[in-house]
């Protein structure tokens, strides 16, 4: 199991690491970019950087002990055809009419370079906050038997947090990896922390990346 609160993850005590995946959510550059749309935005992007190295660990290990690798990849068509009036209006409100930002011809759509992926990892493309939501991303997980989901990624307390509270839903097991999601906000990063052990863990459990490396290792190790 791996050490977490407010219980050790998995609450059953069965990790199976065939049917776990490591969830990556919108490691883009849009984002971790100092001229990205979160930046253009007003938001410092230094607090999203600064996980990459936890982050790169945590793909690493999971990796080596055989966990399917997510990412997922917010953005809307060049034609903008997918975006609703709302987002029109906030994109105009921000400033950003007539960029590429948040678009998917654009280059800050793309992971980030920094982030070590692989031929072999999945990628979700999505409108929405939700990886869920529009997306084949349930459909992904089921026929692959995935009934396990650890969450990384930005930003905890939009796209991490309403991915992971659809997941609970939908009854996979979650675990939030604290130290591997960040926001720009760090009073609503912290509130999204918190609120994944409230009422005994009602989206699941948390975690630091050290925990889960540890025990990814271990059961790797046991593997072999």
């Amino acid at each position: 199991m791996i050490k977490a609160i407010p219980f050790d993850f998995p609450y059953d005590g069965r990790l199976e690491l065939q049917h776990t995946a490591l969830l990556a959510i919108d490691l883009q550059e849009d984002f971790l970019s100092p001229t990205g749309y979160f930046a253009r935005n007003g938001y410092d992007p230094s607090p999203l950087r600064a996980i990459l190295p936890a982050v790169n660990r945590l793909i690493a290990a999971a990796r080596a002990a055989g966990l399917t690798i997510i990412h997922t990849r917010q953005g809307y068509r060049a034609d903008m055809a997918d975006m609703t009036p709302y987002e029109k209006w906030r994109r105009k409100r921000a400033g950003l009419d007539g960029t590429d930002v948040l678009l998917r011809s654009g280059p800050g759509f793309q992971i980030c370079a920094d982030i070590d992926v692989k031929p072999e990892d999945i990628i979700i493309d999505k409108t929405c906050n939700s990886a869920f939501t529009y997306t084949d991303l349930e459909l992904v997980l089921r026929a692959r038997g995935i009934t396990h989901l650890m969450f990384i990624g930005c930003t905890t307390d939009v796209c991490v947090h309403t991915t992971l509270r659809e997941a609970c839903d939908r009854n996979f097991q979650c675990l939030t990896i604290s130290d591997a999601c960040a926001s720009g906000d760090q009073y609503a990063h912290e509130a999204a922390l918190h609120m994944v052990t409230v009422e005994d863990g009602v989206f699941g459990a948390l975690a630091d990346s050290a925990a889960v490396i540890a025990a990814l290792r271990q059961f790797a190790g046991a593997a072999r």
